[in-house]
């Protein structure tokens, strides 16, 4: 197993279209997302032409995740994406995809930790994810950093076998006094401990 020292998000380049190409077109992801269909690499390469990184002009952002190896060398490993964003209510969802050979070794976890970061930035109010039951690797990490499961959707994803339950996460970003202990202040900026005094 490679050791990782650092995992980074980046803007995606004309280079990637290989790494997406393979992400959308393999079917096992298909059920933790919405696509149906193969992505042809034309319909790929004229996404990423177009696409400006913007999440308020796009109404989604999609970012590379990189990981680090012991030599220094970076390796694009997967993909982290803000959609379904509301500009209204500032609200955006989570969706993280790690590639087989780099699962297991904490790169969701520290990418998710630098996507909220950078939604916190954006001054998002909140994300979530909409995860299958039976996406047991899913529901650790959400919980276990400090999503909360809000509902169970019954019968809400279409998998090979039938229908699953999924389970509906939230997490506040901007806190509201008192809202600590629930996971929803930014550590490097919460005063909620001083309050308390």
């Amino acid at each position: 197993m490679t050791s990782f020292s650092n995992v980074r998000l980046r803007a995606m380049e004309p280079e990637d279209l290989e790494l997406i190409y393979g992400i959308e077109n393999d079917p096992a992801f298909w059920c933790h997302g919405v696509a149906t269909v193969p992505y042809s690499r034309y319909a790929l390469r004229q996404y990423l032409s177009t696409a400006q990184n913007d999440i308020f002009k796009d109404e989604q952002v999609r970012q590379v995740i990189e990981a680090q190896d012991a030599q220094g060398r970076w390796t694009a490993v997967g993909l982290a994406d803000l959609c379904n964003f509301s500009a209204m209510h500032l609200r955006a969802e989570v969706g993280i995809v790690v590639l087989a050979p780099f699962q297991q070794q904490r790169v969701a976890t520290a990418a998710l930790i630098a996507l909220e970061a950078y939604a916190r930035r954006l001054h998002l109010h909140q994300l979530y994810a909409v995860v299958a039951t039976s996406n047991i690797p899913a529901t650790r990490l959400f919980g276990q950093l400090g999503y909360q499961r809000s509902m169970c959707l019954k019968d809400w994803l279409r998998q090979d076998d039938g229908f699953v339950d999924a389970i509906l996460f939230q997490k506040p970003l901007t806190a509201r006094p008192g809202n600590c202990d629930r996971g929803s202040c930014d550590p490097e900026n919460c005063r909620c401990s001083e309050r308390r005094r």
